[in-house]
């Protein structure tokens, strides 16, 4: 009983209440979206499997992917957050899904799924910045939200800027030739 204990101790240290709170309103408003269009009397069952299910879960990956950002290896780190555990997370909502035979249609799960590497990238972006973070890393949510925009442009503008670098022609050298 107290290895339990020790196991939902810790657990707990790790869970990011603001991830969990946001994470569950976003991806069950994703699965209704895509859901609208199914006409699946089951809709709102996985709806409320999702709701129920991401509040509990969200905070802990969350959580982890918090810690992956202390990591020595910066690279490890990125991965950890924006493939393990979102690569985990899809899988054990999936299963949990099938388990409460709540199945969710394939337009539905590729929706979610395009969905959360997206917000992996985000949460990335965000918390290497500081935002979303909790304890003693964190600062308060109305804080964070009103870094969001600046940091939501940041991150809409880093494609723009990496495809704006390789169409940048290099400036040619002016070595002996252009002396000639």
């Amino acid at each position: 009983m107290r290895r339990t204990h020790s196991v939902v101790a810790r657990a707990l240290a790790c869970w990011n209440w603001k991830c969990a709170l946001l994470g569950a309103g976003a991806r069950s408003t994703v699965y209704l979206a895509a859901m609208a269009r199914s006409h699946s009397h089951d809709g709102l069952a996985v709806v409320l499997v999702e709701i129920a299910y991401v509040t509990a879960t969200a905070g802990l990956y969350a959580g982890m992917q918090q810690r992956a950002l202390a990591l020595r290896s910066r690279l490890l780190g990125n991965l950890v957050v924006v493939l393990a555990v979102p690569g985990l997370a899809q899988t054990l909502d999936w299963l949990a899904h099938h388990a409460l035979g709540a199945v969710a249609p394939s337009r539905a799960t590729l929706a979610v799924c395009i969905f959360t590497v997206v917000s992996a990238l985000f949460h990335l972006h965000v918390m290497r910045r500081g935002v979303f973070l909790t304890g003693s890393a964190g600062r308060t949510l109305a804080d964070d939200f009103r870094r969001i925009p600046r940091l939501l442009t940041g991150f809409v503008m880093t494609p723009v800027k990496v495809l704006a670098g390789f169409s940048t022609p290099e400036p040619r050298d002016a070595g002996p030739e252009a002396a000639l």
